[in-house]
């Protein structure tokens, strides 16, 4: 990498979600002019619950494409054209070829502490994980996901009731922060490069809305860890229950739970005394506080009423 970069740097961005919008926000505000982003259409099928890219772009008046992948030979020539100083991709759903990182510099942002919890929805397999830490990293890219080394590193606690939407908040503040911090002396040249021990962590997939099935026979903890990762906005938790999918919302792992202990209750959805459990098969509980079924909230007697029908065969 060439030492220094002219005093305007021009770059290529790749784009989306929160972390997109801030990290762009961050380049912006740090004198790099940014020629062309390239991010995704909305998908009409996901919750879109985050911050759109698009709409940043056309109030910074910023060239954007939203091309279905990153590998055909006009986009490459387009950027090409460009000749950028630096290229970035900031939570970017496509992977990019080689022709294209060999156009000019290129470093990602990734919501974990590499080499730790590598490849796809980092945050909510930390979660799932128990994972007590996480964090953002900025790193060089190569053809292998998530391998090139580490350029700047900002750390953050996951609480022990966080759901990973509450820790994506968290993660994207220390994406802001760590680029924020770094930019200057990756713009001077002077910016470190920390080794990516690949031998550590591990390379994670994507994450469907059926990996939220709920094992009851599972311990209490990993049953927890799952609510919290998928929780939503994330489709959630679910457990299938004569015919019904009811789909946790809200629930504890800590609680008084008084005589419950003692019912020796098989695993799954519970009531006692007007409030709805989730039995592990530890022996341990979730109190769910608010639990839905096609949409609708259920409350402890519907679903008191509801299990002693399938319990009678009605």
């Amino acid at each position: 990498m060439k030492k220094g970069f002219p005093a305007h740097p021009r770059a290529v961005v790749f784009a989306y979600h929160n972390v997109g919008v801030r990290c762009l926000k961050v380049l912006l505000a740090g004198g790099v002019k940014v020629d062309l982003v390239l991010t995704h259409e909305d998908s009409a099928n996901e919750n879109i619950w985050f911050d759109s890219v698009i709409s940043l772009c056309q109030d910074e008046g910023i060239p954007y494409l939203t091309p279905a992948d990153a590998r055909g030979p006009a986009l490459l020539e387009q950027i090409q054209a460009l000749q950028p100083d630096l290229m970035f991709s900031f939570y970017y759903r496509h992977m990019l070829p080689a022709s294209i990182l060999e156009v000019a510099p290129a470093f990602n942002m990734h919501g974990s502490l590499l080499p730790a919890f590598r490849g796809r929805a980092p945050v909510n397999w930390a979660v799932l994980h128990g994972a007590d830490v996480t964090g953002a990293s900025l790193h060089e890219m190569t053809v292998k996901p998530d391998a090139g080394a580490i350029v700047a590193q900002m750390e953050v606690p996951i609480l022990p009731d966080d759901t990973a939407f509450e820790v994506f908040g968290k993660v994207t503040v220390a994406a802001e922060q760590a680029l924020w911090r770094i930019l200057p002396s990756l713009l001077d040249g002077t910016a470190p490069r920390l080794r990516n021990d690949l031998s550590q962590g591990g390379y994670f997939g994507g994450r469907k809305p059926e990996d939220g099935r709920i094992d009851w026979l599972m311990p209490a903890e990993d049953v927890y860890n799952l609510h919290r990762a998928v929780a939503p906005p994330y489709p959630g938790a679910f457990t299938d229950l004569g015919g019904v999918r009811y789909v946790l919302q809200r629930a504890r792992l800590s609680g008084n739970f008084g005589n419950v202990v003692s019912l020796s209750l098989p695993p799954g959805l519970a009531v006692v005394d007007n409030c709805i459990f989730g039995v592990c098969g530890d022996g341990r509980m979730l109190t769910i506080s608010a639990l839905m079924a096609d949409g609708v909230s259920v409350s402890a007697e519907q679903l008191h009423s509801r299990l002693e029908a399938l319990a009678s065969g009605l």
